[in-house]
C-alpha cells in the first residue's frame, strides 16, 4: 500500500499558504478534503501531527478550521514530511531469510545503508525548501503550461 501521509500534507499545507495569499487564511476540513478528493474525517486527522508541531493553527468555533502556523518561508518540506509521516523509514526492508550466499549474507545490512543514504539525501532536499518556494515553483509551472493565465 503506498503511503500518502506526505503528499496528502503537503497538499493541504500549500492550500492553507495559497490561502492566506489570497486573503482566506482559514479553511475547513470540508474545504480541504474537496481539494484533497477525500473526506473531512481523514483530513482532521491529518493536521493533527501538523498541529502538534506547531506548522498548522487550530481555529476553533462556527467558522473554524486551520491556518498555517508560521510563515510559509519558514515552513520546509523537510518539517513537513517528518511531521506526517514520522520517524517510519522511506522503505522497509524484507524479512530476512536463510543465510546462504553473499547475498543472503550481507543484503539486509547493505539494504540498509542504502536506505540511510537515500534518506539523508532526500530529507537534505526537502530541508532546503520552505512552503513559500513551492507556491513560487505552483506558479512557474502554471504560467509555463497556461501562457496566457494570471498569476496569482
Amino acid at each position: 500500500m503506498v503511503d500518502v501521509r506526505f503528499s496528502s500534507a503537503l497538499k493541504a499545507m500549500l492550500l492553507l499558504g495559497h490561502g492566506e495569499e489570497e486573503g482566506s487564511p482559514v479553511l475547513s476540513s470540508t474545504q480541504l478534503a474537496r481539494s484533497l478528493d477525500t473526506n473531512p474525517s481523514l483530513v482532521r486527522k491529518l493536521m493533527v501531527p501538523l498541529v502538534q508541531d506547531g506548522l498548522v493553527a487550530s481555529i476553533k468555533g462556527r467558522s473554524g478550521g486551520v491556518r498555517l502556523g508560521r510563515p510559509a518561508d519558514r515552513i520546509t518540506l523537510g518539517k513537513i514530511y517528518r511531521s506526517s509521516v514520522g520517524d517510519k523509514p522511506l522503505w522497509a526492508p524484507r524479512a530476512e531469510g536463510p543465510r546462504e550466499c553473499l547475498v543472503t549474507n550481507n543484503s539486509a545490512e547493505y539494504f540498509a545503508q542504502l536506505t540511510t543514504e537515500i534518506e539523508v539525501a532526500v530529507l537534505g532536499a526537502l530541508a532546503d525548501r520552505t512552503l513559500a518556494d513551492s507556491l513560487d515553483e505552483l506558479r512557474a509551472i502554471d504560467r509555463a503550461g497556461n501562457p496566457g493565465a494570471t498569476v496569482r
